[in-house]
Formats: C-alpha cells, structure tokens, sequence
C-alpha cells in the first residue's frame, strides 16, 4: 500500500533541491541591458537588494541604476555572464558553507559582517559591503 501510494506522488516531492535561483530574465535595449526580474532574484536568496545590486554592479564592472521594476545596466551584458555572478554572490552571501542550506543571515559585528545558518548554526565571516545587510 506504501509503495502505491509512492508511486503516485509528483516527481517534485523527491526532488532534494529546494533552492533554486532564478535565472535571469530581460533584454537588451540599445547599448543597455535591463534585467526586469532583478527584485525577485534578491527576494528569492532572501538578501537587501541595495548589498546584492552592489555585488553585482562591482562584479560586472559597469554602471547602473535600479528602478522600481528593474535593473539598468550601462553596458550589453550576456545574461550567462549575470548569471555567474549571482551564483557567485549566492556561495558566497547565502549558502552555509556547512551543511549547504540557504537558511542564513546576513549579520554585522562591529567592523566585521558575518553569515549565520539558522538550520546548523555555524558562522563565518564575510567580506563587508558598504550596504546595508538586512
């Protein structure tokens, strides 16, 4: 009777990944790129958009500015290149590098900012941003 009812579960109940980032999702308007679904990437590792756009803008190394629906970046950016950033900022911002999970906080002590998981409770430190890390 178990096994039945196993088999009639959807694929997605065994899948173990919970977190995925979205890619990203815009266009190339002139010689910018405007990526509309910046807000819900940030929404999504659960980060301050103001430290995740500095990340990205500092990483990219190109200008930009962020509207109430997207990001503008001032130059053609590939979205593979925007991509790999993100995942960059997620390893390094959101992931614990324990146990892997992206249950995490961004915290500041002093000078120093660090990144608690509140699944296994570790900690480790960071390299500050001068943005806030709520």
């Amino acid at each position: 009777m178990l096994k039945k009812a196993r088999e009639e579960l959807p694929e997605s109940v065994f899948e173990s990944e919970r977190f995925e980032i979205p890619k990203v999702k815009g266009h190339i308007q002139g010689n910018k790129t405007v990526i509309s679904n910046f807000h819900a990437i940030a929404n999504v590792l659960g980060r301050n958009v103001e430290h995740f756009l500095k990340y990205i803008l500092k990483e990219i190394a190109t200008p930009g500015n962020l509207t109430r629906n997207a990001l503008m970046l001032g130059a053609k950016v590939p979205a593979s290149r925007i991509n790999e950033k993100i995942r960059k900022y997620a390893s390094e911002y959101v992931l614990c590098r324990d146990c892997g999970k992206p249950d995490t906080k961004l915290m500041k002590e002093g000078d120093l900012s660090f990144i608690k998981c509140q699944a296994c409770g570790s900690k480790h430190q960071v390299k500050s941003m001068k943005a806030s890390l709520s």
